[in-house]
Formats: C-alpha cells, sequence, structure tokens
C-alpha cells in the first residue's frame, strides 16, 4: 500500500524514476523537474507520516484494548482525543495558533484529559490484586471518558459557534484529521517521539501478556500490577497524543486497528495492530484524494471523513455481535 501510495494517483511515478528521484535528492544530484518535488515535498512525506502515525493509533487502541479486554477501549471512544481536539480548537479560535502550536496545544490536551480520565477512574482495582476488580476499574475508565468526551465534544461546539468563517474552516478541517500538512519536519518530531515509545510498548507486552491473566494470577507471577496498568496507559496515551498532533484525530484508527488485526491473528497482537493501523491510515488517505475526487466532482477529503465512515458501521457490527454471544 505505501508503493501505491507514493507511485499511483493524481500522479503516476514509476518505479525506475522513483529511485533516481530519491537516489538525486539524497546525493544532490540531478533532479526530475515537477516530479521530484511531487514526490519528496508531497507523497512521500505524507506516506511516512501516514505510516507513523497509523501505527502510533494502532498500538496506542491495542495497548487500552488488551490491558482493559474491552474492544471499546480505544481513544476515540474514552474521550483522549476529544481532549485534544477541544485544546487545539481553542487554540486556534482563542489564540490564533497556528502550526506547531495548535499540535502542542493538542498534545498537552491529551495529555491533560487522559490524566483526568485516570484520576477519576482510579480506585482500589487500578492499584492492586483482584481479577474482578481490574475489570470494574475498566469499565470505570470507559465510562469517565465517555462522560468526559461528551463534555468536551460540547466545548468543541461552542467554540466552533464562536470562530468566524475562516477560522471555523481550519478547525473544522484539523478536527477531521488531515494529513495536508505533512512535511519533512513533522515527520522528524514524529519519528523521535516513536523512537522512545515504540521500545516502551516492547518493553511492556511481556508483562501486558501476564496481564490479560487477571490482576490476582499476575500479582502472583510477580507483575507489579499498578505500575504496569499505568506505564501502558502512560505510553498509550502518549502516542495517541503524538499521532493527534501530528494529524489531528483521525477518528476510528486505534478502535479499528485491533480488532480487525486479531481476526487475522486469533489473539491480541500489538505488532499487527501497528500494521493495520498504517494500513488504515494509508489506504483511507488514498482514498480520500484520488478516488473521492471523482466520485464528488473535485472534492478532496480530509483522511479522518473516510475513517470515520468506516469506523461507524465496524462500531455498530462489534456491538451487535457482542448481544449475539451475550445471548
Amino acid at each position: 500500500m505505501f508503493a501505491v501510495y507514493v507511485l499511483l494517483g493524481s500522479y503516476t511515478v514509476t518505479v525506475p524514476d522513483f529511485f533516481k528521484i530519491l537516489i538525486g535528492h539524497l546525493t544532490g544530484g540531478e533532479k526530475i523537474p515537477g516530479a521530484s518535488f511531487i514526490v519528496m515535498e508531497n507523497k512521500l512525506p505524507r506516506a511516512v507520516i501516514g505510516v507513523m502515525i497509523g501505527a502510533a493509533f494502532g498500538l496506542s487502541g491495542g495497548l487500552f484494548q488488551t490491558m482493559l479486554r474491552n474492544p471499546l477501549a480505544s481513544p476515540d471512544v474514552i474521550g483522549i482525543s476529544y481532549g485534544a481536539s477541544a485544546a487545539a480548537v481553542t487554540a486556534i479560535v482563542i489564540f490564533g495558533a497556528t502550526g506547531p502550536a495548535v499540535s502542542g496545544a493538542a498534545l498537552g490536551g491529551a495529555l491533560g484529559i487522559a490524566a483526568l480520565i485516570y484520576a477519576i477512574s482510579r480506585g482500589p482495582s487500578l492499584g492492586s490484586g483482584g481479577g474482578n476488580r481490574g475489570n470494574a476499574a475498566g469499565n470505570r475508565l470507559i465510562l469517565a471518558g465517555v462522560g468526559i468526551a461528551a463534555a468536551l465534544h460540547a466545548v468543541v461546539n461552542f467554540m466552533m459557534t464562536r470562530a468566524d468563517i475562516r477560522t471555523a474552516a481550519d478547525a473544522l478541517v484539523w478536527l477531521n484529521g488531515s494529513l495536508n500538512s505533512a512535511n519533512w519536519d513533522r515527520a522528524g518530531m514524529l519519528s523521535l517521539a516513536l523512537l522512545v515509545l515504540v521500545p516502551a510498548v516492547i518493553a511492556l507486552a511481556g508483562p501486558l501478556r501476564i496481564l490479560e491473566l487477571g490482576d490476582d494470577a499476575a500479582a502472583g507471577l510477580g507483575i507489579r500490577v499498578g505500575f504496569t496498568r499505568l506505564a501502558v496507559v502512560v505510553t498509550a496515551v502518549a502516542l495517541a497524543a503524538v499521532a493527534t498532533a501530528a494529524a489531528g484525530p483521525v477518528s476510528f484508527v486505534a478502535f479499528l486497528a485491533g480488532p480487525i488485526a486479531r481476526r487475522f491473528t486469533r489473539k491480541a497482537s500489538l505488532p499487527a495492530s501497528a500494521l493495520v493501523g498504517a494500513l488504515i491510515v494509508l489506504t483511507a488517505d488514498y482514498v480520500a484524494a484520488n478516488l473521492a475526487p471523482l466520485l464528488l466532482d473535485g472534492t478532496v477529503l480530509p483522511v479522518g471523513v473516510i475513517t470515520g465512515a468506516l469506523g461507524a458501521p465496524f462500531l455498530l457490527w462489534l456491538l451487535v455481535t457482542a448481544n449475539r454471544k451475550d445471548a
């Protein structure tokens, strides 16, 4: 999909030309007029950022869903993405922020709301012991997140009513999630964040697998249950926050990646969740940029519109199948 994204679309590049462009860019050699700019300043950084934010959202959703043993536990559902959105829209509307300032506000908003949700939901079950208490803690965290997300949604709507048309349009594009602002500087910042967070995920994968056995069993095997849960929450929130800061709250990627990956691997798999998340973002943005304009008289959609269209019916299907299993 990465190759399709870079080589095909509204501007087609052959494989030999791609390597000629890439080598010319790296060595400062010959460039192909027009094509070099399109590939190196548009298609390639956009694809690279798409892969990284997709993997980050996929890992974030996979961590939450595995820890809480609930497919609804994702940054989209429990309010973390709304925290980033509310902070970013406030920065845009009230302070006239643009570019990195908006990303910084989104990052801070996501981290702040995550801390609030964790504090509200935290009880004896998040500290130690009790398999049933662990499930209750997960349910409290999800319910707290849903409630805070509803409040933040109202804040975003209020801010949009106070903005002029141009500012509201800028905020709306950001709220839907978009790769239009992708560039190499943003890719570099995102890669540095992932160089820190991905090793943290690898370190937590083993304890998290044991934690799936229940809090009592994990404690008996020497796992520090409270510390592990807190570390998983912090890592998952940071992954979602940096991805949201880079491209906006691309809806439902974190929610979709884990369950789809599980269908293929037959078990919870963080690497598979990361790959599926990257695949979803790349495919959705390719459709939004190249196929949607053919159907909508040239209108180019933000990537979040396509992922949202995929996520809503998947959520309904998940609820229906869960009800059938309960019955």
